[in-house]
């Protein structure tokens, strides 16, 4: 079939599509995914996104989640602008598949895609396993760049307060055993925090739990970084974390415990580990050991340094939990290493070790 009688056929299918689900409000619960696009030629995804009928029909709301542009072709940047504003508002996630990557293709073609991949595969699995937390991540991501650090935060959080209500989330909640809190105190504070001279070494101290962050961890995590923000002579700050990790991400047993997402939303911008490392930035180094997952690697970062063991594994898991990265990271890992990196990381579900981190400029330097 001719490219071009393909497209049309997309088309009608696609306006098939929204004429049976032309009352979206209607749609109860998640809807069910019916199709993912087959790969698009570069051309014909522009002419795809430049029809009104065409953009209409591209949205998880209608049962494909995701777009697979294919890049084998030239993808000449002639055609992106006009419609880079219509794409920006897509809730669809568009993935190049490209055998070299984001290498070489121009800033006009990659401003139009979220990620881009040789082999779309694991993150089809991923966008389809999890269709609202996956284009929520993309759309928040899109908008990043144009935001300063603190409304880039408050979106992150209103996106992530959002899918904590929604029923991926709830989804994973029912199928995953939450960990009872120990019945044993911690064996000291959450933090602590050292002062030698102009230097303040704050430790994460929560290592039977792998320094996961509860709400004590981050109170106090908050109360260190504010001293360190308002007092000039603190010239530099060292974060670590004690055992055999960093931060093991958010700690399960605390997921989804507050009374509503409306107040969750309010309490993670009050008490905002994110905001206050981003104000320390160039005087803030932090070391990276064992696991770094989810607000593990999210908070370290907004450092101006980050010192990665040559052991350390990284990994942003949220989307997979029905989520968004909610510690900072589509704020943070965006302005290191773009957002098609972080998106890579996030709709793979794949780890990754120091040695790809120092690659991408997600770490400064690997050390024992």
């Amino acid at each position: 079939m001719p490219a071009r009688d393909a497209l049309e056929a997309c088309q009608r299918n696609r306006a098939s599509r929204i004429l049976e689900f032309s009352d979206v409000s209607t749609l109860q619960g998640p809807p069910t995914i019916t199709a993912t696009v087959d790969q698009i030629a570069w051309p014909g995804f522009l002419d795809l996104v430049a029809s009104p009928l065409g953009a209409a029909g591209l949205s998880a709301a209608l049962g494909s989640p995701v777009v697979l542009v294919d890049l084998s072709g030239p993808a000449a940047s002639a055609g992106a602008e006009p419609v880079a504003a219509a794409v920006a508002g897509l809730p669809v996630v568009v993935v190049g598949v490209g055998r070299d990557g984001l290498d070489g293709l121009p800033a006009e073609v990659t401003g139009l895609l979220d990620l881009v991949v040789a082999d779309p595969g694991p993150v089809v699995a991923v966008v389809e396993a999890a269709p609202q937390a996956a284009v929520t991540l993309a759309m928040t991501l899109r908008a990043s760049p144009a935001l300063g650090v603190p409304a880039g935060l408050a979106a992150e959080s209103a996106a992530y307060s959002m899918l904590q209500a929604g029923p991926e989330f709830a989804r994973w909640r029912a199928a995953t055993p939450q960990p009872a809190p120990s019945p044993e105190p911690e064996p000291g504070p959450p933090v602590v925090a050292e002062r030698a001279g102009a230097c303040l070494q704050i430790t994460l101290n929560r290592p039977g739990r792998h320094n996961a962050v509860n709400a004590a961890l981050r109170d106090r995590l908050v109360e260190a970084l504010l001293v360190a923000c308002a007092d000039p002579t603190i010239e530099r700050v060292v974060l670590a974390g004690a055992g055999p990790s960093f931060c093991s991400g958010g700690d399960l047993a605390e997921f989804g415990t507050r009374p509503d997402p409306a107040t969750a939303h309010l309490v993670r911008l009050t008490r905002s580990p994110a905001r206050l490392l981003a104000e320390l930035g160039p005087r803030l180094e932090v070391r990276l050991h064992g696991a770094c997952i989810g607000a593990g690697i999210e908070m370290a970062a907004f450092a101006g340094r980050v010192v990665a063991h040559p052991e350390a594994v990284i990994s942003l898991p949220e989307v997979g939990l029905g989520l968004i990265p909610g510690a900072g990271g589509t704020v943070s890992l965006p302005r290191r290493i773009g957002r098609h990196r972080t998106a890579e990381l996030a709709l793979t579900g794949r780890p990754i070790d120091a040695a790809t981190a120092h690659r991408w400029g997600l770490v400064d330097a690997i050390e024992p």
